[in-house]
């Protein structure tokens, strides 16, 4: 099979990719990065994800594939956006970014609460020096208060369009086929098995 790294060092989240593109991976074998992370300096989600990727397939000589992904909300003019994970300070305390968001927002009828998670992943490929995006959009809104112990991140104050839950209150399993991450990521593997041959 081909390999194809991940540009992350955490293996939860190349698990999860695993788990979410399930039988489009059976052509291929994706591995975890151990290299050097870049900043991340790009204005938007794509920029910083091919600044991954990019990373990734220069170090390993490997497909590398990437994302970079947050929330954003309407009212707000689209943030935290980009600044999803740091919403609250250098700290990355993923805590801290709920509840600031949430006093942020504490004013705000729920008519005006729309927002969603983008994803962006990026494919780069080393021997043809290839590029390429998907940017997916799971829209909904943002609760007033956490709801749900699945999920990480924003996921226990967003409720996705069509659902009476918060992301973490659906079943993995649900959330990994209606997602922003998994939407985007099953585009690009349609953009990778055209592009790499599988061994």
């Amino acid at each position: 099979m081909t390999r194809v790294v991940l540009a992350t060092h955490n293996a939860h989240k190349v698990e999860e990719l695993r788990r979410i593109l399930g039988p489009r991976l059976e052509s291929f074998e994706l591995v975890g990065y151990d290299g050097p992370e870049p900043a991340e300096t790009g204005t938007t989600f794509a920029e910083n994800a091919l600044l991954k990727a990019r990373a990734a397939a220069r170090h390993t000589g490997l497909p590398a594939l990437a994302d970079d992904s947050g929330i954003g909300v309407d009212v707000m003019g689209g943030a935290p956006g980009i600044f999803s994970a740091r919403w609250s300070g250098p700290r990355k305390d993923a805590g801290e970014n709920l509840r600031l968001l949430l006093w942020q927002l504490t004013d705000v009828p729920a008519e005006h609460r729309g927002g969603g998670f983008t994803c962006a992943a990026a494919l780069v490929l080393p021997v043809t020096g290839a590029e390429h995006v998907e940017t997916a959009v799971w829209r909904g809104r943002i609760l007033d208060a956490p709801r749900g112990d699945s999920g990480f991140g924003y996921d226990p104050i967003f409720q996705p369009e069509g659902y009476d839950v918060s992301a973490a209150e659906l079943p993995p399993a649900e959330k990994d086929r209606v997602s922003h991450r998994a939407t985007a990521f099953a585009r690009l593997m349609t953009v990778l098995a055209d592009r790499v041959p599988s061994t």
